[in-house]
Formats: structure tokens, sequence, C-alpha cells
């Protein structure tokens, strides 16, 4: 869940940064983010995409008429590199390399979880989130309507498996310029920002630019919540990562973002105190939430989003019910909340 958006400009259909790189707005069906922000980076071999959007007929037409007004096509393609496996980030991944025969990039965590979600049939995953919110409090009349789903399928279980895994750290394979790999799990175990070690086309202040996917946004926050595995009981800390790589992203000194949702900006350093500050004041906040033993679904019910809880829809309460779980995995590990003994569904109390 992200908070609303800040009113910030709209950027054009096609965008010119400078320096070899463009951007095309791609649309989200039914989503209030309203579209993509996909990137075409130059290089010497032929234009590189960092993600693709949705997989959709009329975001696959954004797409390619996109590249056509940037003065290339999806044919001549040479690679994709994936921030996240999330359908608006991956999803048209496969009819680009269908298209184009380009390679697909994307972090070793991030491809396991696009294997995994191929090879898992649509009911394991419908039980799978039934025990979850069942775990977590979650109310029966929540919980009916997946007793009886089980046989639809989810949009998006058949992502494309990526050609190429990203190692952190490297350079990729983007002949002619020089793009480093950044892991900065949270958003996705697997997310990457990508930092562009060129100088800025208008020789603004800093090192570089950087691709920063859903990991550094102008106005809105990334939605954190638990790495969903229902094969894994690997107890992970998702806010804790993604609080460590907003850190060090801001070590990097980039002269501009260039996020996937909005618009690109260049307050890089001030941003990340806010969301630093802002996580903090949360995890203040419902601190004081646990002075009274609640569960997981009991928080989130009483934590702030960005309309009451009555006006928040079905799926989305679902996200806010993990984004809950993630902050109390972080209070957790601080030492500042226990999970009460024997109570069921479990519940949390303030330390």
């Amino acid at each position: 869940m992200t908070s609303s958006l800040d009113g910030g400009p709209v950027p054009p259909t096609t965008y010119d940064h400078g320096g070899g790189v463009r951007s095309l707005r791609v649309p989200i069906p039914d989503n209030p983010l309203g579209h993509t922000l996909v990137y075409v980076v130059d290089t010497d071999r032929g234009p590189v995409l960092v993600d693709t959007g949705w997989d959709d007929p009329a975001s696959w037409d954004a797409l390619t008429a996109g590249l056509t007004a940037c003065g290339t096509s999806v044919t001549e393609l040479y690679g994709v590199v994936v921030t996240h496996h999330h359908p608006d980030h991956h999803g048209l991944s496969g009819a680009v390399r269908e298209a184009s025969g380009a390679w697909i990039a994307m972090h070793a965590a991030d491809g396991a979880i696009v294997r995994r979600t191929r090879a898992t049939r649509p009911a394991r995953w419908y039980a799978y989130m039934t025990d979850k919110l069942v775990a977590a409090g979650a109310p029966e009349e929540h919980v009916a309507p997946l007793r009886t789903a089980r046989r639809r399928a989810f949009p998006g279980l058949s992502p494309a498996l990526p050609d190429r895994e990203i190692e952190p750290g490297e350079l990729l394979d983007l002949p002619g310029r020089r793009l480093r790999a950044i892991w900065t799990p949270g958003h996705t175990p697997g997310h990457v920002c990508l930092h562009l070690e060129e100088d800025h086309p208008d020789r603004l202040p800093g090192h570089g630019r950087l691709f920063s996917g859903d990991h550094l946004l102008p106005g809105i926050t990334p939605h954190i919540g638990l790495y969903e595995d229902p094969d894994d009981a690997t107890v992970t800390d998702p806010l804790g990562d993604y609080l460590a790589s907003l850190e060090r992203v801001d070590r990097l000194f980039a002269a501009e973002i260039l996020p996937a949702h909005q618009y690109a900006f260049t307050h890089a350093s001030s941003r990340v105190r806010e969301l630093l500050a802002h996580h903090e004041d949360r995890l203040a906040g419902l601190r004081e939430l646990l002075a009274e033993p609640l569960t997981p679904w009991q928080l989130a019910e009483r934590m702030e989003w960005n309309r009451p809880w009555e006006q928040i829809p079905y799926g989305s309460r679902n996200i806010a019910v993990s984004e809950a779980e993630a902050h109390l995995r972080r209070l957790v590990k601080r030492g500042h909340a226990e999970a009460v003994p024997g109570s069921e569904p479990v519940t949390y109390v303030a330390v």
C-alpha cells in the first residue's frame, strides 16, 4: 500500500532525459498509480529497457508506440533489466523477448520467486493466503471468499523466466554504458536499483543517475510487506532490509533519481531522510498502539492509511495486514514488542 499521490508534475507520454536515456509511460490497468515509467537506455548494441510494464494489451500498445516515438522499435531491443518481479515492472518482459530476442536480467532472489510462482498452482496460493490471514486474526467474513476461489487463477502467475542473473555490484552488459547493480531489498527480496555511473547530461552536482524502481519514489512510500513464500518459513525482516537499503542508496550521492512511478527528482538525500523518519514515526506509533495486545489484523485496522479502514478495498486490506506484520517484525527484532505466549491467533504487545 502507498500513500496518496502528492500532486507532483505529470510527465509526458515519452520524455528525453538526455544522455541517451528516455522514459515511456506504460499504463497499469485499474490502479491509482496510473502507469509505470519504463526507461529506454541507448547502448552500442541497441536499446535496453529498465522494466517493461504490466502485461495488458493497452500497456503493450503504449510500450510499442512509445518506442516508435523514441525512434526505435521493440524488435531492436538488446536487453531488459528488471528492477523487481512485480507485474507492473516485469509483466511485459516475456512479450518483449519474444518480439526481439532480448535477454532478461533479474536478481537471483526475485528470479527464484518467478520460478516458484510459475510452479505453484493457484489453489496452493489461495490456501496459503487463507492460512496467513487466519493466523493474522482476520475475521471469517474476510477469509471466506478465499476458501471458494481456489480454482480461479491470479494475474501474473506465468511471468517470464530471466535469462541472466544480476550480481550486486556488477556492471551490467550495456556496451558503451556504465550501469552498476545496487541490491536494495525491502519492497521485494531481490529489488535492485541501477546506478548509471556517467556524468549527468546537465552537469548536475552528484554522481550520475539512479534508476530506483520502487525503492525510492518522490512522493509516495513503497509497500513494505512480508516476503511471501508458501514453502519457506524463514522469519525475514523486510522493513529492516528496506531501511538498510535506503542508507546504501544515500551513500551513492546520485545527482538525479529516475524512479518507476511519478517523476524524476534530484533531492535524493533529503528524500531518503524523509522515508527513514516516516518509518521511525510509524514504528513509534505502532508501539503506542501495542499498549494492549493486538493481532496483526487489529493493528492494521488501527494504523493510519491514506483512507479510513472502512474504505480500503478487499485486496488492499491484505496488503495492509502484510505491512503491519512487517512493522511488527521490526519491532520484535528491536526488542520493542513480543508475542503474547499462548495467544491464538497470536497477539503482540509492546515491551
